[in-house]
């Protein structure tokens, strides 16, 4: 998550998504003490989104978090969102947002030298649950110039 931070300027973590990722109870729940880590700090900063009509408004059709995500960006005048739901990514590009995916956020780190090598990264989040399709993994891989 750090890499967040060493990416882009500021980082801003919806209510919802750090509610869904800080108070899930599931036993191996990745990243969740380093972002109370990371907010508890400042690093990251937590938003709590104004247009909660529109939140309420869309929820059902996509969870809390990415909605937050996107209106949230909108409210504070964001470009990029991270996320990896291919409706929600949908739905931000309608907002006239980018969106980039947790793979895009490794590549981009690995393009501007943030980490050296993207495989073990990605090696981690599908041992920890990450959902990532065996094209995508060699993709990825290509894409950062590393060999599966």
């Amino acid at each position: 998550m750090t890499l967040l931070s060493e990416l882009f300027d500021e980082v801003y973590v919806p209510e919802a998504v750090y509610q869904e990722i800080v108070h899930n109870h599931a036993p191996r729940h990745y990243g969740k003490e380093e972002l109370k880590r990371l907010v508890s700090e400042g690093v990251f900063r937590l938003y709590h989104v104004k247009n909660r009509s529109l939140v309420e408004s869309l929820y059902g059709k996509f969870h809390a978090g990415e909605l937050e995500v996107i209106i949230g960006a909108k409210e504070l005048g964001a470009q990029v969102v991270v996320m990896d739901e291919h409706a929600a990514r949908s739905l931000s590009k309608q907002f006239l947002l980018r969106p980039i995916g947790t793979i895009g956020v490794l590549i981009l780190g690995k393009k501007n030298r943030k980490i050296a090598e993207v495989k073990p990264l990605l090696d981690t989040l599908l041992e920890n649950g990450f959902y990532l399709s065996q094209r995508l993994y060699r993709e990825a891989l290509s894409l950062a110039e590393e060999t599966p």
